[in-house]
């Protein structure tokens, strides 16, 4: 593929993080892009996400280190919690020890800040070229180049393209054609409320889950704890995808009417909440046809109970960037490459996202008391071994 100034561009379908990071990636290798956003405008809905130390590795490749780190919440703990007797089940400490053995922090941060972050860092590299109202319908291919299909008429043609268009991708029903992603029944509703709000009691500097029979909570402070981030999930057997859709407090406490009275009472003070249907896949090899390939959501979306959805992303674009640079011109080993070392470790994610809603974080009755003697036994240091191969290492090809 080359990447001198005369070489064709790599063309990045949609905006979000992985996208930007992807295109931050490539700049990193001296390779220019075009990233091709159908909103009108760059920007990111939803609240707070979680950063493994697995994120921040890839945030000092990528460039954005210190931005990422200066708007960064860092927690003290993994608190678990039993939201029928509001007791503790157990905690992973995130202080020195956790930090001395990966390298890196644990943090939560508002999903628009670091977005922002990521497009403020492609706005100032002249190697990278935003375009907003492009939607690509889809894409063609001859032996030496790719051309994006836009929704207005217009093609653009680039050397290689990047699908990171998210859980609906339009270029995966192109690359993988394997209909809709998989409806999962459950329904998480968002909120964000001023930490003065919070009661008091539970401003916890913690990333604090209280896992109930088919429900869950999940609160941490966010942005300069001005916030905290709410998150409520319940199985409802939802039976189709919904997004952002504004619901009543009425109906959000109707999941929760069976948990203790101090956990319902977080939900009370939530409000403008907005739901989502949760869907994932199940993890498919077919990423790549030939000079396309898919990259976060668009080639693995997960459910969000590992807090992993865009660290993978980030992952994907960092690999994806050392891959092209390894073989600058020969884009097919450089595509085969990046699938071969993120397939494993992505599909790995997504099956222990599902395997964790169902067994920790949604049991009941004696299953759920076998959860609670099982992880109660276990001290911090045991769940670092448990987590080392997700935040030890990057599985970015270094």
């Amino acid at each position: 593929m080359g990447s001198g100034a005369g070489a064709r561009p790599v063309l990045i379908v949609g905006g979000g993080i992985g996208g930007l990071a992807a295109a931050l990636g490539l700049a990193q290798k001296g390779i220019r892009s075009i990233l091709l956003e159908k909103a009108a405008a760059l920007g990111e809905i939803g609240a707070g996400i979680q950063l493994g130390p697995n994120a921040f590795h890839a945030f000092d490749y990528l460039g954005v280190g210190e931005a990422a780190r200066g708007m960064a919440v860092y927690i003290d703990q993994l608190r678990l919690m039993d939201a029928l007797t509001a007791e503790e089940i157990t905690h992973v400490d995130l202080r020195d020890a956790f930090r001395a053995r990966f390298g890196n922090p644990y943090a939560v941060v508002h999903r628009g800040d670091l977005h922002g972050v990521f497009l403020k860092a492609c706005r100032d590299h002249e190697l990278i070229d935003l375009r907003v109202s492009s939607e690509v319908v889809g894409y063609g291919q001859d032996g030496s180049s790719v051309t994006a299909r836009l929704a207005s008429g217009e093609r653009v043609t680039g050397a290689l393209l990047i699908g990171a268009d998210g859980l609906w991708s339009s270029i995966r029903k192109q690359v993988t054609a394997d209909g809709p992603p998989r409806v999962s029944g459950h329904t998480t509703y968002r909120s964000v409320i001023p930490t003065e709000e919070m009661p008091e009691d539970l401003r916890w500097n913690a990333a604090t889950l209280w896992a109930g029979p088919k429900c869950h909570i999940v609160h941490y402070p966010l942005s300069g704890w001005k916030v905290f981030n709410l998150v409520v999930t319940y199985h409802n057997d939802a039976p189709e995808p919904v997004a952002g859709k504004p619901v009543s407090d009425e109906e959000v406490m109707q999941g929760f009417r069976h948990v203790h009275e101090r956990a319902r009472d977080i939900i009370r003070h939530g409000k403008n909440w907005r739901l989502w249907v949760l869907c994932d896949r199940d993890p498919v090899e077919r990423w790549i046809d030939g000079r396309v390939a898919l990259l976060g959501d668009a080639a693995h979306p997960m459910l969000q109970y590992f807090a992993q959805g865009a660290c993978q992303a980030m992952e994907d674009a960092v690999c994806l960037s050392h891959m092209l640079g390894s073989y600058p011109d020969d884009h097919a080993r450089a595509l085969e490459q990046y699938r071969a070392q993120r397939f494993p470790r992505t599909a790995r994610v997504q099956l222990l996202s599902r395997a964790i809603g169902e067994h920790i974080y949604h049991p009941a009755g004696e299953h759920a008391r076998l959860r609670n003697a099982i992880m109660s036994a276990k001290t911090s240091e045991d769940y670092y071994r448990d987590l080392a191969w997700l935040y030890g290492g990057t599985g970015l090809g270094e």
